[in-house]
């Protein structure tokens, strides 16, 4: 079925990424950064589907070719932290072939970015055939109509003018300047420091400490290039996409459709599920479990749950009758339904006492390596300036030389010590390097990311058991007038039934990890939960018939002979 996935970020240096790094990847292709000479090979890269290279009438036509464009992109931008470009990672529906999704992306790009002034860089991806998605990168920095980058800020000069101050570009100063702005700069006043008007200054005899004029920290950002980074362009530009994909998925005759917004802003209950990554199913081909993984699973088999709990729900209360035999079953549907949310509830509990205690365990040893490695680091650098001072002592200074040797040999003592508890926590994660612990330490942020899952998903299982015990109530007040005697006995008739519903329903969700003890915690649960409302529906307690007791019988007076 289609899904919604539009990924927006910023490629920039301040990052560590290059634009045409990112385009070489995106395109399985090799590329020459100009900028540092790094030359960035993907060809050995699988996948690549489409690609395709679109630009506003007015660019060179030189930037059809991907290196060029890229390359002039890092070429204009100066600093080491500029914004080179921004990326998109959308989710092609699969209910479309090849040339539908170059017709869908062709006109999105077309309409949303180049009509606007950007250059677009688009490949679609699908390494097995169950993934098909596009890389879409457009430049930042707008482009004038002759061919020419535009500047993203531009310098703002704060003028002052009878106690007003107002920002003016270079351009615009000179109009202001007529009208009687003055730019501002520091005077000595005294041993401070102060921004003024020259006029102001003059006449009070001020002495000018610094020939730049006051401006503003970030200059005025390009109208153009403001729009673009802003949040409500992105949501347009998310908007756009499910638009355009919902009229092609009309045109296929396919009935799923897409939507931008997030489930809670559609009243959706359900978790979206997280992304695994390259490396996480990596780890899984390779026998592996990987928590996000995993957590996926969980998420997709608990939202499946949770459709078809509400489905069998709503249909039973559209059919809900006052009738004894209908309110039964939608009693014993709540009933049922509560067990399962107990359930999930108890089961996500116990999974993050278990990821607390994992990270318990994990956590303080990591930042004991990390201690270790700080220490090593700190002594070998006192060894080097131990050695170096040796080395520069003079060989006749005896005393000095023994000195510094035996400082130095406690040195390698000591850090071979440190060496050796380094080793023993590296075997005890079974990695040899710190590059092996770079991978407990994502694997630690992975599992703290999964507790927080799992307080979101504990949340969600609460509200819904707290609706359904609010819907059972409801029963219960139209219940009252009732036989109270005839509806025990529906409902009993079918508790068995739905209760081994949950069971089986739970089974399928959890599989080996379903625990037959968390079901019967479960089910006490909910029945103590239920216990105090179901009294005012027990059949009235029929009166036992009184037995009377024979009276005993007098034993017969003794006759003579038996005195």
């Amino acid at each position: 079925m289609a899904i919604y996935h539009l990924e927006a970020k910023v490629i920039s240096r301040g990052a560590g990424r290059s634009a045409v790094a990112a385009a070489a990847y995106m395109s399985c292709s090799q590329i020459l950064n100009d900028y540092d000479g790094v030359q960035h090979d993907y060809t050995r890269k699988q996948g690549l589907v489409w690609q395709q290279i679109f630009l506003p009438e007015y660019a060179p036509a030189e930037w059809s070719d991907r290196g060029t464009l890229w390359n002039a992109v890092e070429e204009n931008e100066k600093t080491k932290d500029s914004r080179l470009a921004r990326e998109f990672v959308v989710a092609l529906p699969i209910e479309m072939g090849k040339a539908e999704w170059q017709s869908l992306l062709t006109e999105f790009i077309q309409d949303n970015f180049v009509a606007d002034g950007m250059c677009a860089d688009v490949c679609i991806h699908d390494t097995d055939g169950h993934n098909p998605h596009a890389h879409i990168m457009v430049t930042v920095r707008p482009l004038a109509e002759n061919g020419q980058w535009q500047y993203k800020t531009e310098k703002e000069y704060l003028c002052v003018r009878d106690g007003e101050e107002m920002g003016f570009t270079g351009a615009e100063f000179k109009q202001a300047q007529r009208e009687g702005w003055e730019k501002q700069y520091q005077y000595k006043i005294g041993r401070k420091k102060e921004y003024m008007a020259p006029s102001a200054a003059e006449a009070a005899g001020y002495e000018r400490a610094s020939k730049t004029p006051k401006s503003t920290r970030f200059g005025r950002q390009n109208p153009i290039a403001a729009r673009w980074n802003s949040d409500e362009q992105l949501v347009l530009w998310r908007s756009a996409w499910a638009d355009v994909t919902n009229r092609y998925l009309e045109r296929v005759g396919a009935e799923a459709r897409i939507d931008h917004r997030s489930h809670a802003d559609c009243g959706i209950l359900e978790q979206p599920t997280i992304h695994e990554g390259v490396t996480a199913r990596a780890m899984e081909q390779q026998g592996f479990i990987a928590d996000r993984c995993e957590l996926n699973r969980q998420i997709k088999a608990d939202n499946k749950l949770l459709r078809e709990l509400r489905s069998a729900f709503e249909k039973i209360a559209k059919a809900v009758k006052n009738t004894v035999p209908a309110i039964a079953e939608a009693m014993e549907t709540l009933r049922r339904n509560m067990l399962i949310f107990r359930y999930q509830i108890l089961h996500t509990k116990a999974n993050r006492r278990s990821i607390k205690n994992t990270l318990a365990d994990v956590v303080p040893i990591l930042r004991q390596y990390s201690d270790l490695v700080g220490q090593i680091k700190t002594l070998s650098r006192k060894r080097k300036g131990l050695l170096d001072e040796k080395k520069a002592t003079s060989a006749l200074n005896v005393l000095k030389q023994r000195e510094l040797a035996k400082r130095i040999a406690q040195l390698s003592e000591d850090i071979e010590e440190l060496h050796s508890e380094k080793a023993m926590i590296l075997s005890r994660f079974d990695k040899t390097d710190d590059e092996g612990m770079k991978e407990v330490k994502k694997w630690v942020a992975s599992m703290e990311s999964s507790l927080q899952r799992l307080e979101q998903t504990e949340a969600k299982y609460q509200a819904e058991l707290d609706a359904a015990l609010a819907q059972f109530r409801e029963l219960i007040g139209e219940a009252e007038s009732m036989d109270k005697a005839e509806l025990h006995v529906q409902r009993q008739g079918l508790r068995k039934t739905y209760t081994q519903d949950a069971r089986d329903r739970l089974q399928k969700a959890h599989g080996k990890q379903y625990s037959p003890i968390t079901m019967m915690e479960a089910q006490q649960d909910v029945d103590h939960l239920l216990r105090e409302d179901e009294r005012k529906l027990e059949p009235p307690a029929q009166k036992r018939p009184v037995r009377h007791q024979p009276e005993p019988q007098k034993k017969p007076p003794k006759r003579d002979y038996e005195r």
